[in-house]
C-alpha cells in the first residue's frame, strides 16, 4: 500500500516528491514506489455560497435574512475544480492506505487539507507532517517523525469555526447593509474595526489644535557646546508661556555657566529580536515602501521556491531551544556575498547562552523567520527578493552578536538660577551594529554618536550665547501600512471599553486578523474602494466613512475579535466545544441583521457620473479597480456594468510605460500617462510593422483573459503551474471578513 501526501502548493509538492523519490508524473500528482504526492492550489474547497442552500438567495432581499444553514455545505472552487478532481482520484485509489497532510503547518493550512478530505469523503487513516521549512533536510526529518492526524482535529475545529462564523456574520451583515441602502457595502469582524481605527486617527488629526512651545538654548564657542534649558523640578525643556521664557532669557544674558555634574554611565544596547511576519512587513514598508501583501509574497517565494527562509506566517519572534544546534549550519549556508564577513566572525563562536532570543514558551506553531540550512544563490533572486532576504539574514546575524556598548555622558550646568543640560555618547564596542554597517535600524540614531568636550565639575563656561527657541506640537501621523499593521497587531489603544481583559486577550491572540490574513484584509479594503493612498499615507474614502455610520456599533469594535480569538484558541486546545461557540455566533448574526434592518441612515454615492444605464436609464457609478475602470449601474437590482478603461501590457512608444485601453469596439484608444494617444487600429498596424503581428483578435483574447483573471482567486492554477519560474504566487484564503 502507498501513502498519499497532500501539499498546499505545487512547488512544495515537487520538493517533497524529490525527497521521497517520486518521479513519475500523473494527472495532478507525482508517484513513486511508496508515496504519491499531490497538491492543492491554496484552497480547493470552500464553504458553499448562499444560493446553494436555497434558490431564493440568488437575489439579495432583506426579507430573506438572516441566512442560517443548519449544516454548512462545501463546494469545490470553480477555478481549481480540475485539481480537486485529481486529488480526489488519488484519495480514492484502492492502493492508497493512508493520507499524510503536508499543507502549511498552521490553522489555515489544516483547513485547506481537511476540507478536501471532507468533500472527497475520505475514510482512510490520516497522519500529519509538521515542519517549519521546506529544505530537503527538514522534509526528511519531518517524515521521520510524522504525527497522528487526530492530534490536530481540535486545530481543524477552530479553523472551521472561524470560517463558519465569518460566513454567518460577514454574509448576513453585508447583505443586510447592501439591501437596506442599495449600495455595495461589505463589513466583517476584522475589516470594519480596522476602518474604525483609521477613522479614529483621522478625527484626532482633524480636531488637533497645535500649540506653540518655547525653550532656551545656550551655546559656548570655547569649548564648542550646545546646552538646553531644563526646568529643575519637572525636568521639562519646554514651556507654553512665552512671556515667562523671555523673562528667563533676559535674566541669563551676560552670565557664565558652572559645571555642576559630569556623569558617565556605561550602557549596553542588546540586538533587536528576530522577525515575525508582521515586524518584517513593517520594516519592509518603512525601508522599501512594500505593501504587506508584497512582503508576504516575497517571503513566501523565499520559503517555497528558494528554500532559504523558514515558514513566514509566524507570530513569534523567538526560537525554540532545539534550533540552537542548527545555527552553525545555517550560518554556513548564508555566508555568501555581503554576509560572508559578519557570518565568518561567528563560525567559531558558540551561540550565546543563555540566548535572549530563545524561549520555548513564546513559540506556538512556528518560530521566528530565520535562514534555512539551504545554500544561497543570490543571483537567482530578484532585487525585491534579495532585499527581504537581506533584512532577515542581517537580523539573524545581529542576534548572535554581543550587545552594543557605549558610554552615555550627562552634563549639568548652572547658569544663575537656571539649569542647562547636554547629553552625548561615546561608542565603545559596536557589537551587533557591525552587522548593519551603513544600514541603521529604524528609530535608532542614524548619524552616529554625539560626543561632548572633556569637562570636569567646577569648570566655568564663559561667553555663553542665549537664544529663544520655539516649536509647535504635532498631531498624530496618518496611518501608513507599517503603522496600520502595528495597530492591527495591538489594537488595545482603540478599545472603547478600556477593558484590560480584552486588551490582554487581543495581545495574546495577535490582535485583529492573523499574521497570515492581515495583508489580504488591507488589500481587500483598497479593492473595495474603502481605503485610498496619498503617498505612503492611508485615508478613508467617502464610502468608508458612510459605511461606518451605517454599520452596527458592535462590528466596529476590536473587542469582538478579542472574544472570538480567545474562544477559538480554547477550541484549538480542546478546552471548549465548538457547538457552544457556533450557537452564540448564530444568535449574534441574527441580532446584527435586526439592528441593520431597523437603521435610519442613508447612503449617498459620491462617484455618480452623467452616463445613463442603457438598461434602466439611471445614472451610473464610476468604479476604479486596481487595473481597470468600470461603469456600474447604481441600481443593484439592474446589475448592468461595462469596462471603460483597462491597464494593458502594451507599451507606450514614447516613454515605454504600460498604456490604458479606453472605449469600446472600433473606437478603442490606447492612452499613456505621458500624454501619448493611439487608436487601437493604429496600434495594431504599428505592431505589424514591428513584426509582432498583434491582431484585433489577439488583443480581444488578451482582454478577455484579463477579465477572467479578475474574477479568479489570486492563487489561480495558471500562476501555480508556473511557480517553478518564480512567478509571483499569492495565497487566497477566501474568507468572508
Amino acid at each position: 500500500m502507498k501513502a498519499l501526501v497532500i501539499a498546499e502548493k505545487p512547488s512544495v509538492a515537487r520538493d517533497i516528491a524529490r525527497v521521497l523519490k517520486c518521479a513519475q508524473n500523473r494527472n495532478g500528482a507525482i508517484e513513486g514506489a511508496d508515496y504519491i504526492v499531490t497538491w492543492g492550489l491554496g484552497h480547493l474547497v470552500t464553504l458553499a455560497e448562499p444560493e446553494d442552500y436555497d434558490e431564493k438567495y440568488r437575489e439579495w432581499r432583506i426579507e430573506d435574512l438572516p441566512m442560517m444553514p443548519d449544516v454548512f455545505r462545501l463546494e469545490v472552487i470553480r477555478q481549481t475544480a480540475k485539481q480537486y478532481q485529481a486529488v480526489k482520484n488519488q484519495i480514492r485509489r484502492p492502493d492508497v492506505g493512508e493520507i499524510i497532510i503536508a499543507t502549511d503547518a498552521g490553522r489555515e493550512g489544516e483547513l485547506v487539507a481537511r476540507l478536501i478530505l471532507k468533500k472527497a469523503e475520505a475514510k482512510k487513516p490520516v497522519k500529519r507532517l509538521w515542519i517549519s521549512s521546506v529544505t530537503d533536510k527538514a522534509i526528511r526529518e519531518g517524515f521521520a517523525r510524522l504525527k497522528d492526524g487526530k492530534e490536530y482535529e481540535h486545530l481543524y475545529d477552530a479553523a472551521m469555526c472561524r470560517a463558519e462564523a465569518d460566513w454567518l456574520v460577514g454574509m448576513n451583515a453585508t447583505r443586510a447593509l447592501t439591501c437596506k441602502y442599495n449600495a455595495s457595502l461589505s463589513c466583517g469582524r476584522v475589516q470594519t474595526p480596522t476602518l474604525a481605527m483609521i477613522a479614529g486617527r483621522e478625527e484626532e488629526i482633524r480636531s488637533f489644535a497645535p500649540r506653540t512651545y518655547y525653550g532656551i538654548r545656550a551655546v559656548s564657542s570655547r569649548p564648542a557646546l550646545s546646552l538646553v534649558w531644563q526646568e529643575e523640578k519637572s525636568g521639562s525643556s519646554r514651556s507654553f508661556d512665552r512671556a515667562g521664557m523671555e523673562r528667563r532669557l533676559a535674566g541669563f544674558r551676560g552670565l557664565s555657566g558652572v559645571v555642576e555634574e559630569v556623569k558617565r554611565t556605561g550602557k549596553k544596547n542588546p540586538p533587536p529580536l528576530l522577525y515575525d511576519l508582521t515586524e518584517l512587513q513593517r520594516e519592509a514598508n518603512r525601508r522599501y515602501d512594500y505593501s504587506a501583501k508584497e512582503t508576504l509574497n516575497l517571503t513566501q517565494r523565499l520559503y517555497e521556491i528558494h528554500k532559504v527562509l523558514t515558514y513566514p506566517r509566524t507570530d513569534s519572534r523567538y526560537l525554540t531551544s532545539d534550533i540552537l544546534a542548527t545555527i552553525p549550519e545555517r550560518l554556513a549556508a548564508c555566508s555568501v556575498g555581503p554576509y560572508k564577513k559578519p557570518a565568518g566572525r561567528l563560525k567559531n563562536q558558540p551561540p550565546l547562552r543563555p540566548a535572549f532570543f530563545v524561549n520555548d514558551a513564546k513559540v506556538s506553531d512556528h518560530h521566528a523567520i530565520i535562514p534555512t540550512e539551504q545554500y544561497v544563490q543570490m543571483d537567482h533572486m530578484t532585487v525585491d527578493e534579495r532585499r527581504i532576504y537581506d533584512l532577515v539574514v542581517r537580523r539573524f546575524l545581529a542576534v548572535l552578536y554581543p550587545a552594543e556598548e557605549y558610554e552615555q555622558v550627562f552634563l549639568r550646568v548652572r547658569v544663575g538660577d537656571g539649569i542647562f543640560t547636554a547629553q552625548g555618547r561615546i561608542e565603545k564596542t559596536p557589537g551587533w551594529r557591525a552587522v548593519y554597517e551603513t544600514l541603521p535600524e529604524e528609530g535608532e540614531e542614524a548619524n552616529g554618536p554625539c560626543s561632548l568636550p572633556e569637562l570636569r565639575k567646577g569648570d566655568v563656561l564663559e561667553g555663553l550665547t542665549f537664544s529663544l527657541t520655539e516649536g509647535k506640537t504635532k498631531p498624530p501621523a496618518p496611518f501608513t501600512e507599517a503603522t496600520l499593521l502595528s495597530a492591527m497587531e495591538n489594537p488595545a489603544a482603540f478599545l472603547e471599553s478600556r477593558d484590560s481583559t480584552a486588551a490582554k486577550t487581543l495581545k495574546e491572540t495577535g490582535g485583529l486578523g492573523t499574521v497570515a490574513t492581515r495583508a489580504d484584509i488591507i488589500e481587500k479594503l483598497f479593492a473595495s474602494g474603502l481605503l485610498e493612498k496619498k503617498g505612503k499615507e492611508i485615508f478613508l474614502t467617502s464610502k468608508a466613512k458612510q459605511l461606518l455610520t451605517l454599520a452596527p456599533e458592535d462590528l466596529k469594535k476590536p473587542e469582538l475579535t478579542a472574544d472570538w480569538e480567545q474562544k477559538l484558541s480554547e477550541i484549538a486546545k480542546g478546552r471548549r466545544e465548538r457547538t457552544a461557540f457556533m450557537a452564540d455566533i448564530r444568535r449574534y448574526a441574527g441580532e446584527l441583521v435586526e439592528e441593520i434592518k431597523g437603521g435610519e441612515g442613508s447612503f449617498r454615492h459620491d462617484n455618480l457620473t452623467n452616463t445613463r444605464c442603457p438598461s434602466c436609464g439611471k445614472r451610473m457609478l464610476l468604479v476604479r479597480g486596481k487595473n481597470s475602470e468600470r461603469l456600474v449601474c447604481q441600481d443593484r437590482n439592474c446589475g448592468y456594468k461595462e469596462t471603460v478603461a483597462r491597464q494593458t501590457n502594451a507599451r507606450c512608444p514614447v516613454c515605454h510605460k504600460r498604456m490604458e485601453l479606453k472605449g469600446k469596439g472600433d473606437g478603442q484608444i490606447f492612452v499613456c500617462a505621458c500624454g501619448h494617444k493611439e487608436k487601437l487600429k493604429a496600434f495594431q498596424e504599428r505592431r505589424k510593422k514591428e513584426g509582432a503581428g498583434v491582431s484585433k483578435k489577439d488583443v480581444a483574447k488578451y482582454l478577455n483573459r484579463q477579465k477572467k483573471e479578475e474574477k479568479e482567486p489570486l492563487n489561480n492554477a495558471f500562476a501555480q503551474a508556473l511557480s517553478g519560474l518564480r512567478l509571483e504566487e499569492t495565497d487566497s484564503r477566501n474568507d468572508k471578513r
